[in-house]
């Protein structure tokens, strides 16, 4: 029947069970009115008296009321039929048929009554009008149902059991959409808030507190937070086709976290302040299905940015893969360089990755996991991602902000760690928050938490710090701030928890985007010694973190001493055999040795060369650009012993050779040049004895079968192309 639409405008709550599309095809007679008796019965005994929603309540109540006559019916059925010898029964196939089809309307009415129960206040308010439909779509498949049910072929069934399905079969019949004027007042009462912040006012305070204190019953933090989180979770699974709109669920959100301050003020809700006690964000339908085995997808496939499976993998300038959504967004805030290489895009299209994409889909479905991905051609790839936020989600963050700040500079001391939270929270997405929480103060306030004794404090602080500077315009704010990059680089050194050094990490990283930051960065106090440090020692994430953010210290010039003397360089070599790490690290090298004493330095480590050589060997067509063009700097800067050492690497000539043919343009560049440093040491060994021989083919013909005793001899057969 036709309420397939239910289980359209649903699934983001949850996915239906099997049994709600498949009735049961090996039951008896018997066994399917045992079946949907028991079915019924659960029911009506899950929602009687007060356990019925809070919304719906009169649909819900009419929807249970037909159950119930359902459920005398089938009773006695059961009963007449429990009395006749096994095997035979007095039930005509219509029946049969008929009651295989309520088994489907049974189950329907269980996911709907189940989603009014479990849904938030605002979303069942802003879902009136949908969700009455849907009672009234059960309503008329009810009255389809009676109107072809065998009622006059039932024998023995009571008298008044036949007219109480006589009845409901007339008022089946009649039956209107029915939408709770009340209820309908509320939501618009809802949205006359909303507007109220989109005319650039605000709501009066005993307004909010009678409408979502008395009338809805949101009573505490934690309540506030549920309706939160609720409405988040509906716009990360939204579908285009879906009202409201994802700006203004939203606007909603604002709206409830400006009242869960306003009205509750600063008292611990069930976030908790303690570490560990964070709850996890819920995720997307996708990662919903595979959170539990997240570990196991391979890294290729999430995106850098999110860290999330792609749904629509597409490819920057830098050649750089990412999930459309991240990137978008990435870009909308103003970014103009790629994430992962920090180098700056040429230009801002996307070109679909359309073989990853059909990897990830094989992969997914190897392992039966819901994969829905997005078509670059949908409009909804755009408007989904890049959905600008309303002018009142933008009044309300703002006000919500003003009293963040505010207890941030007068308030106790929890209400400054759950400020810093909020602020943390809020500057998480939209380049407007960052501006306008820095723009009102926030970072003065912030800078003082740095310094707390509050794990979750100060974890919270540089967190919300790393989120501000995300946004240019506060790089300078915090940069300019004094003692601010002092206190960061602190926190990085001597944090109380391994989630705070590693966002202070990713906060330099973010400041170090700016060139005319980096030699600053550079010269405060133990910052590339501790960025060194946490590349060497630790997790995967802050490895990631640090190595970024020295790649960026690494493209300033004047660093390259402070980067030797700190240590960076050794650790750099070290990351070359991380993996997610040593792309970066190869980069961080090609850049330090341009200098002479860069060169130098990289030259003395033993184990540079060999590291590099590996990543031209396993690594990414950008790894292998940045190991060649390391090498290649290392000859011309770093003497001969360093020269010496990279042309007796073994398989080099093999790897030099393959890189010309398949490599990165610029990595084909580099590779022939490296090529004729090589022709030039062939041709000194010939007339001064060096203990390496070396034949190009094409080049040299002379020295082809010069071989020295003791010594490593490789045969090059390479013909340089010219670029």
């Amino acid at each position: 029947m036709a309420s397939a639409a239910i289980f359209s405008s649903l699934r983001r709550q949850r996915s239906p069970t099997l049994e709600a599309f498949l009735a049961p095809v090996d039951l008896t007679d018997v066994g399917l009115l045992q079946t949907l008796t028991a079915l019924s019965s659960e029911l009506i005994s899950a929602y009687s008296g007060k356990r019925l929603p809070f919304y719906q309540r009169k649909n819900c109540k009419s929807l249970l009321r037909k159950i119930q006559v359902f459920s005398v019916l089938l009773e006695c059925l059961l009963e007449n039929n429990k009395n006749r010898s096994r095997g035979s029964s007095d039930l005509p196939f219509t029946a049969f048929l008929c009651f295989k089809e309520l088994y489907l309307l049974l189950y329907r009415s269980k996911i709907l009554l189940d989603y009014c129960s479990h849904s938030s206040k605002l979303w069942l308010l802003l879902q009136n009008h949908s969700i009455s439909g849907h009672f009234h779509d059960l309503n008329q498949e009810i009255s389809t149902l009676l109107d072809v049910f065998p009622l006059k072929d039932l024998k023995n069934l009571p008298e008044d059991v036949r007219e109480q399905v006589e009845l409901l079969k007339k008022q089946a019949r009649k039956s209107q959409l029915f939408v709770d004027k009340h209820d309908e007042m509320l939501r618009l009462k809802l949205f006359s808030f909303l507007n109220e912040f989109e005319n650039g006012g605000v709501p009066d305070y005993a307004q909010l507190y009678s409408f979502f204190v008395e009338k809805l019953g949101i009573c505490n933090p934690r309540s506030c937070r549920v309706e939160i989180e609720f409405l988040e979770e509906q716009i990360v699974n939204h579908e285009g086709d879906i009202e409201p709109t994802s700006s203004v669920l939203n606007g909603f959100v604002a709206l409830m976290r400006y009242c869960r301050f306003l009205l509750f003020g600063f008292e611990e809700d069930d976030m908790g302040l303690r570490l560990g006690k964070h709850k996890k964000p819920k995720r997307g339908l996708i990662s919903q299905e595979i959170a539990e085995t997240f570990i196991s997808v391979p890294k290729d496939f999430c995106c850098p940015i999110s860290l999330d499976l792609m749904r629509d993998p597409v490819i920057v300038a830098t050649g750089q893969t990412y999930d459309r959504a991240s990137i978008s967004r990435w870009m909308e805030e103003g970014h103009c360089t790629c994430p992962k290489t920090g180098q700056l895009l040429d230009h801002t299209r996307l070109v679909p990755n359309r073989a990853l994409r059909n990897l990830i889909m094989h992969w997914c479905a190897a392992r039966k996991i819901p994969y829905d991905p997005l078509e670059s051609g949908d409009p909804c790839v755009e408007c989904f991602p890049s959905a600008s936020p309303s002018r009142a989600a933008l009044e309300a963050n703002k006000a919500t902000a003003a009293l963040l700040i505010k207890q941030l500079e007068n308030g106790t001391q929890i209400a400054k760690t759950i400020a810093a939270r909020e602020i943390r929270l809020l500057a998480k997405t939209g380049k407007e928050n960052r501006a306008y929480i820095a723009e009102a103060g926030a970072i003065p306030h912030l800078k003082n938490l740095l310094s707390s004794s509050d794990a979750v404090a100060q974890e919270n602080s540089v967190t919300a710090m790393l989120n501000l500077s995300i946004f240019d315009k506060n790089k300078g704010r915090i940069i300019d701030e004094v003692g601010c990059l002092a206190l960061i680089v602190g926190v990085l050194r001597f944090g109380h928890t391994t989630e705070a050094r590693e966002n202070a990490a990713a906060t330099l990283f973010s400041l170090s985007a700016v060139h005319d930051y980096k030699r600053q960065i550079a010269k405060e106090d133990g910052a590339v010694e501790a960025l060194a440090g946490l590349l060497r020692e630790g997790s995967p994430r802050g490895k990631k973190d640090a190595v970024t953010a020295l790649f960026n210290l690494s493209t300033h010039t004047d660093n390259c001493a402070r980067m030797i003397e700190s240590g960076a360089v050794t650790a750099l070599v070290g990351a070359l055999g991380s993996e997610g790490v040593a792309e970066e690290a190869a980069g961080s090298l090609a850049l330090i040795v341009r200098q002479q004493v860069g060169a130098t330095a990289v030259g003395n480590e033993e184990m540079a060369v060999a590291g590099l050589i590996a990543m031209m060997r396993c690594g990414t067509p950008r790894g292998k650009e940045n190991a060649v063009a390391a090498l290649l700097e290392l000859c011309r800067g770093g003497g001969a012993t360093a020269t010496e050492r990279v042309l007796k690497a073994p398989s080099l000539a093999s790897l030099l050779q393959t890189l010309l043919f398949t490599g990165t343009k610029r990595a084909r560049r580099k590779a022939a040049s490296l090529a004729r440093v090589f022709q030039r040491c062939e041709h000194a060994s010939v007339h001064y004895g060096f203990g390496v021989g070396y034949a190009f083919a094409g080049n040299s013909a002379a020295a082809r079968d010069s071989t020295f005793p003791g010594d490593v001899s490789v045969s090059m057969s390479i013909s340089v192309p010219v670029l």
